[in-house]
């Protein structure tokens, strides 16, 4: 046990040293260690109680919604960390529902789902991994915003937007269609010099053109 706390440590460190301040490095490896730990439940309060002396619940909050940090620096150094593992041959691109029973959670709405196979009440993410035929790790990845999210949108919700500011979505950031998201991560990967020629998806996004048509100029 001992050994694989260490090695979490030094993975935790490598992930999260770019970080100017020294407290957001250490709740940044106790974070990462909590979503490690065996349990159903990722929240703040639930990792809290599995961390032992670790278990600040008010100072794991902090990083997580208040404490400003780059997530691509984060997210380039577990691609660099897993490229010479996986020695990838594709980038697979998916998207996954997270179901919600209410509507407080950003970017939460009614929207077809894989996760359910229908159209519920979820978060939708798009994923970027890197895969190989042994082996597959997200290390990209985006949040969509329904167009019913968006104020500039002919479909948003005035409830909806209303709530952009208590769930901290910066007045930037707008509807973008997942095969958009898709390419913006593929174009982000490229730049941390992964690049990988082979693109798999699902029919939802070959069905569309303007993906297609990214790929081909990429």
């Amino acid at each position: 046990m001992a050994a694989v706390r260490c090695d979490l440590e030094d993975f935790a460190a490598e992930m999260f040293e770019p970080f100017a301040r020294a407290d957001q490095r250490r709740w940044g490896g106790v974070y990462l260690r909590g979503l490690l730990l065996d349990g159903g439940r990722k929240s703040v309060e639930p990792m809290a109680a599995r961390l032992g002396e670790d278990g600040n619940r008010q100072a794991l909050a902090h990083f997580v919604t208040s404490s400003p940090w780059d997530a691509a620096h984060v997210r380039a150094r577990l691609a660099w960390r897993m490229q010479p593992v996986i020695k990838p041959t594709a980038l697979v691109i998916d998207d996954t529902g997270f179901l919600k029973d209410g509507d407080a959670s950003a970017c939460v709405s009614r929207q077809y789902t894989g996760t359910a196979g229908k159209v519920t009440n979820c978060q939708a993410r798009v994923s970027l991994h890197l895969a190989s035929h042994g082996a597959s790790a997200a290390v990209n990845w985006r949040l969509f915003l329904p167009g019913s999210w968006d104020p500039a949108s002919p479909k948003a919700d005035p409830a909806k937007v209303a709530r952009r500011d208590k769930c901290a979505i910066p007045a930037q950031v707008g509807h973008v269609e997942k095969w958009q998201l898709a390419l913006d991560m593929i174009d982000e990967t490229r730049s941390w010099g992964i690049d990988v020629p082979q693109v798999i998806a699902d029919g939802g996004y070959g069905d569309t053109a303007a993906f297609r048509l990214g790929l081909e100029e990429r």
